[in-house]
């Protein structure tokens, strides 16, 4: 059974720093590509980074230059690193693989405040 806990979320002002991180269980982790997703109220969910098994990364045009994926793979985790941050960042912010798992963590808040 996959397992996927996200932590790192708070309360930020706007241009400030936060870093996720998801640990990930019941995957071959190391083979898989893996991304962060996030969910603003009232809105579908979104792919925000992707990494692949190489390190390979990609952005939503949103995020791209101020958000950075990584991964590690002995750990099983994967991090994201939020600079700049801006109000519309505000979301739930969720890891899974790509194409995502059908079983989603908890996920872990990130307000930003204007």
């Amino acid at each position: 059974q996959v397992q996927l806990v996200e932590s790192g979320g708070g309360l930020v002002q706007a241009g400030g720093s936060l870093t996720l991180s998801c640990s990930a269980s019941g995957i071959i982790f190391s083979g898989n590509i893996m991304a962060w997703y996030r969910q603003a109220p009232g809105k579908q969910r979104e792919r925000v980074a992707i990494i692949g098994p190489s390190g390979t990364t990609s952005y939503a045009p949103s995020v791209k230059g101020r958000f950075t994926i990584a991964r590690n793979d002995p750990k099983n985790t994967v991090h994201l690193q939020m600079n700049s941050l801006k109000p519309e960042d505000t979301a739930a912010y969720y890891c899974n693989s790509f194409p995502p798992d059908e079983s989603w963590g908890q996920g872990t808040q990130v307000t930003v405040s204007s």
